[in-house]
């Protein structure tokens, strides 16, 4: 599979990113080996070189292939890969899942369990191999139409970043789909409002709204058919079952030509936005393919899901989008909870091509519609005749800055040394921006010549913690196994004193 050369214009402290191809890799869970972009970083003045590496885990620790562009590497180590992957890959396949789904649900309600430690559900035969393991039992028909209550939300910020939709933003959404006239929905990393959309189909006669999901996480292909759910890396526009997958998508965003349809997705903040666009033209591309020619030019409607603080990413993009004032909420994140206020209110909008006249927010939750901006706004958001428009992002009521000639965070004051609005207490810029080490302004910490003497040093005081712990460990397993002494605060604090344990 051969991936598009595209430039992306991120630029971040001088580094400069771009998607040259792709690899192969292993990645825990996967059902194929996994295609990887890579990521070609650019240093100061100098280009840093090309290499290979993960597009679905963006930290070394949860994926550990790298590989220099130009690298040979050794037989031996291909094979050493190719046999890692293989004791990766799931025990089943998609369509063996389907068929154990089926036998699942014939059982009756006292012999329905399902092992939350491997995410599994068990059919009779297999519950002696999973006798020590915490099952849940009794799993009624209604659990199953909701996986995402059963799963263990993937909450790793550098890989999944599985956090789930409230009912309320959920509800919402679908309400909002309903009323705009769709019929199908392309659920891209957003198994809550699948489950949500198929729950009302089994339920309500009249309810005519499908929903294809696509995601990463395998586990969802324990309750949902091939026509239901798609392994998908929306990273890289990869389908895990090949053409099969691939088809099933495209058949279904070619339905009734192409109309009635909408893609609805919520991406992991942590990823790269150029990555995320080049997949979703990829399916946009998929998408028109089903358009006549005097449609062409149309475009696939499409609700992003992300933090407004992308939002001039987003629009290098797709300069077409427009973010709402609806505030998405999530169930299993402490912070971006609906009912808060000031700067603890959740950061995450909609961004979307349809025109923002017709995407009603609910009053009741205190929005309100501008009639000079022709949209719905929060209500602290308040017109700005100097800048023309409703101008908050982050739901506070922003104010004008004359000098800087737009509104700025109600926080902010302008500070004249650095000729735009700041945080009061925030230090002008005459920081240098480079190497985090020796401050040099030429060079970054990977490349800096103090960088070694700094690791040594780092590795030391790692390994005198490591000592530490291994002599905690080795004392609490002596007391502990002997039970000569129960720790009370005064033993502890002379083992402590003892073993120099801080």
């Amino acid at each position: 599979m051969a991936l598009q050369v595209f430039q992306a214009a991120q630029s971040y402290q001088q580094d400069s990113i771009k998607f040259d191809g792709v690899h192969w890799c292993r990645r825990t869970g996967g059902e194929d080996l996994l295609p990887q972009v890579v990521l070609q970083i650019s240093q100061g003045k100098e280009e840093g070189k090309r290499f290979y590496a993960c597009s679905a885990c963006r930290d070394r620790k949860d994926c550990s292939f790298f590989q220099w562009e130009n690298e040979k590497v050794s037989d031996a180590r291909l094979a050493a890969r190719e046999e890692f992957n293989r004791s990766r890959q799931p025990s089943l396949s998609h369509r063996q899942n389907v068929e154990r789904y089926k036998k699942f649900v014939l059982l009756p309600l006292s012999k329905r369990k399902f092992c939350q430690e491997c995410q599994q559900l068990l059919l009779p035969a297999e519950w002696e191999n999973h006798s020590g393991h915490e099952v849940l039992t009794d799993i009624t028909s209604a659990q199953l139409k909701r996986p995402s209550q059963i799963l263990y939300p993937l909450e790793n910020k550098k890989t999944n970043a599985q956090y789930l939709f409230a009912d309320r933003s959920c509800q919402f959404l679908l309400d909002l789909i309903i009323a705009l006239g769709f019929r199908r929905v392309l659920s891209v990393g957003t198994p809550r409002l699948h489950e949500l959309i198929q729950i009302n189909g089994c339920e309500e006669q009249q309810f005519n709204v499908k929903s294809l999901l696509l995601d990463i996480d395998f586990r969802y292909s324990q309750f949902y058919t091939e026509e239901d759910f798609c392994h998908y890396n929306m990273f890289n526009h990869y389908f895990f079952g090949g053409k099969v997958a691939q088809e099933v998508c495209r058949k279904f965003l070619h339905e009734e030509k192409g109309e009635g349809v909408i893609m609805v997705t919520d991406p992991p903040f942590g990823g790269l936005v150029e990555a995320l666009a080049f997949s979703f033209k990829k399916l946009i591309a998929m998408w028109r393919e089903a358009q006549e020619e005097a449609h062409n030019s149309k475009e696939m409607p499409i609700f992003w899901i992300f933090p407004y603080f992308f939002e001039s990413r987003i629009l290098e993009f797709f300069p077409g989008f427009t973010m709402m004032d609806y505030q998405v909420d999530y169930d299993n994140h402490m912070l971006y909870k609906h009912g808060k206020t000031g700067r603890k209110q959740s950061p995450v909008r909609i961004f979307t091509n349809l025109s923002p006249s017709t995407i009603v927010l609910p009053i009741e939750e205190g929005y309100r519609f501008c009639s000079l901006c022709q949209r719905y706004v929060s209500s602290e958001n308040q017109h700005c005749e100097m800048c023309n428009s409703c101008t908050s992002k982050d739901g506070r009521r922003w104010r004008h800055c004359v000098l800087c000639q737009k509104c700025v965070k109600p926080s902010w004051v302008h500070c004249n040394t650095c000729n735009h609005c700041a945080l009061q207490d925030h230090v002008c810029e005459s920081v240098q921006v480079g190497c985090f080490i020796c401050g040099g302004a030429d060079h970054k910490r990977s490349t800096c010549p103090h960088f070694s003497v700094t690791r040594r040093a780092y590795q030391a005081e790692g390994k005198q913690r490591q000592m530490k712990n291994k002599k905690l460990k080795m004392v609490t397993q002596d007391f502990c196994s002997q039970s000569l002494i129960s720790f009370t605060a005064n033993a502890w604090k002379r083992v402590c004193w003892k073993f120099q344990i801080n």
